[in-house]
This record gives structure tokens, sequence and C-alpha cells, in this order.
């Protein structure tokens, strides 16, 4: 058992993971399993990186990650089953016990992987999202988006609008889609739930983003405390991967056209959880994007967790602090059909759920004094 204990330095308003936070929630405690993970990360995944970036031509190999993840177990009793959307397919995913709007259960997740827009699928992500499944009871609809370098960020994000128009044609209300996801995924979430508010389509129930890439530009990266720091991206890295996407977009015509999720409007956006490790790179575009988000005035939970992996969720079958980091996702999420359902009811029904669910999320977190292996 590995205790992670939270410090929260944040200014609030409100209670629970809806508050308008100017700073931080910051969770300490690195466990054995993490730090080994971080460790085998910086020697393996980053001089890989490093050299990819040192080529003297772009070399783009074929998705064998995605290939090999289909051997990957699952949480167990997760089922999904194939959904095609207007130019990439999808699946639709719940973990054991959980059913969709035909068993009576009127949320869901938009889930987008991550991968830099170059690499993984659903079958990378499979595991992490049947986990994200089981700690929210939603089922997820986990979108196999379009990647470069065969099409730009902008042809990405408009399949995440397909697979967000899909839930609302099963029936779906777009204030129960919370939009997630994980790295580039991150981008997307943001970026997507613009998008539907922009063609009318509603607002979502909230934005969950691990680890996100949510600026291309790596200015403000290479300025950071991090940027040197990271066990997983070294900034020649970031700096190639810009170089592709400006490439692409001019290619598409649209360059200029695009805008990142950190420059983008945001005082109609729901609120939002995001999760980053504590020496990631990417943690300038957190703090960033949190920072605009409550100038905003937009509910935002920004958790920085102690000396974390990109995206550490994934390695939740190892690391506590990952099974952790994904309960806190569920009560995010649970937290924002627990709003809405209190404000469907009248004033005073609206005020005993309130409670209700303030109580019970710190009776879960109560119950997360120790991370235990699940």
């Amino acid at each position: 058992m590995v205790s992670t204990r939270e410090r929260s330095t944040a200014r609030t308003h409100g209670a629970g993971h809806l508050a308008v936070a100017a700073d931080a929630r910051y969770f300490e405690g690195a466990s054995l399993q993490s730090r080994a993970l971080g460790l085998g990360l910086r020697h393996t995944v980053r001089p890989v990186r490093d050299l990819w970036t040192r080529l003297p031509f772009d070399l783009f190999p074929p998705n064998l990650l995605e290939h090999a993840a289909r051997l990957l177990p699952v949480h167990e009793g997760t089922s999904w089953r194939t959904v095609d959307l207007a130019r990439c397919g999808s699946e639709l995913l719940s973990a054991k016990d959980v059913r969709d709007i035909h068993g009576g259960n009127p949320r869901v997740i938009l889930y987008f992987h991550g991968g830099a827009f170059l690499t993984c699928g659903l079958n990378t992500h499979r595991r992490l999202v049947s986990r994200i499944s089981h700690a929210s009871g939603q089922p997820v609809l986990n979108v196999g988006y379009r990647q470069m370098p065969y099409e730009p960020i902008a042809e990405s994000v408009a399949d995440g609008v397909d697979g967000f128009r899909w839930l609302l044609e099963q029936g779906y209300r777009p204030e129960d889609v919370t939009i997630a996801g994980d790295s580039a995924g991150g981008y997307l979430a943001f970026s997507v739930a613009r998008a539907v508010l922009d063609q009318g389509l509603g607002r979502p129930a909230g934005v969950v983003a691990i680890s996100p890439l949510l600026d291309v530009d790596v200015a403000r990266k290479r300025q950071h405390r991090n940027a040197d720091r990271c066990q997983t991206f070294p900034l020649r890295a970031l700096e190639k991967f810009t170089d592709v996407a400006l490439r692409m977009d001019t290619r598409r015509g649209i360059n200029g056209q695009r805008v990142c999720p950190v420059d983008m409007p945001l005082e109609d956006m729901p609120p939002a959880l995001i999760q980053i490790g504590s020496r990631e790179i990417l943690l300038a575009d957190a703090e960033h994007m949190a920072a605009r988000l409550v100038q905003a005035g937009v509910p935002v939970d920004l958790q920085v967790w102690d000396r974390q992996v990109h995206v550490f969720q994934a390695a939740a079958s190892w690391v506590p602090e990952a099974r952790a980091a994904i309960e806190e996702i569920g009560d995010f999420v649970t937290g924002l059909a627990d709003q809405d359902s209190a404000a469907d009811g009248s004033r005073g029904t609206a005020t005993s759920t309130t409670a209700a669910t303030t109580t019970g999320a710190t009776a879960r977190r109560g119950r997360r004094t120790g991370v235990a292996a699940v």
C-alpha cells in the first residue's frame, strides 16, 4: 500500500471538483513502481524519440504499437462493439455492469486516444478506456480518428465532431456527454468541445484532459522549468512535431486557420479536469490552459501528480498512483452527472442532492487515503 497525499493550494468557489481554482492541486508521493517506470522511459523511449528528431529525412513507420496492442487484456468484464463513423472507425465500450442509454444509463464519455497525432489507436488505449468506464460507470465511445502524416489535425477534430453527432443520434443529450482524451487526445477533447459549441450542437457536460498537448507552438515549453526534465519527451521531439503539423496544414491550404486550445475562446466552455505529471514538459500547456480557463470564469481542476510520467494512468495495472488518478476522473465525471441531476430538480431537491454529492465524493476520497493494489 502506497500513501498518496493531496496538497491543495487552490482558491476555490463551490464544492468538490467543480471549483474555479487559481492554482493546482498537488498530489504528493511517488511509489517505487512509478519511479521505476520513469527511469525506464527516460533511458528507452526518450532516446528513441530524440534519435527520430535527428534523422535527415521524415520517417513515419507503420503503427506497429496499434497492431501489437491487440494482444493486451482489458479490464475484466469489458465489452465493446464497432461503430463506423463517417470517415473513421470507433468503438462503443462498456466496463462490467455498465449500461448504455438503451439500458437506462443516459450518460456517456467521448474519448480520444493519444499518440502525437501520429501513432496509437483503439487497441493501444482500450485498456485505459475500460478502466475509465469502470470508474465513471459510463460507456465510452472511443474514436479512431484520422491522423498525420495522412491527414492534418483539423481532420482529427472533424472526426471527433462526427463522434459527438453519432452520440446525439443515439439519444444522448449534449449535456450528458463528457469529452475526454490523453496527450494529443487532450488537444482534441478541448477542440471538439469548442467545435460542437460553435456548430450549435449543444454544450457538453465537461472536459477531461490527461497529460494534454494544448499548444503546438513550443515557445512556452522551451522556457518552462520542465524543458529538459520530462522522462518521455525531449524538447526536440516537440519541435519536430510542430514542423510536421505546420507542413501538413500548408499542404492542405489551411495554414494559420487551426486554433490551438490555449488560444481558443473559453467563456462558454464546460467544466474541465486536467491531470499532469509534475515533471512533464506539457505542464507548461496545462498551467497556461488552467489560468486561461480561470480568467474566463470556467470551473477547472488542475491536478499535478508528483513525479508521474506522461499519461501514467495507462499503467494502472502496475502503478498505484495511476489507479488513484483514474478514480479522480471517475469522481469528476459522476460529479458532473450529479450536478446536472440536481439542476433538473426543484430548488429544495437540488440542495439536498448537492449535499449528498459532496458527502459521497468526500467518502470516496476518504477511502483512497491509502492507494491499494486492485
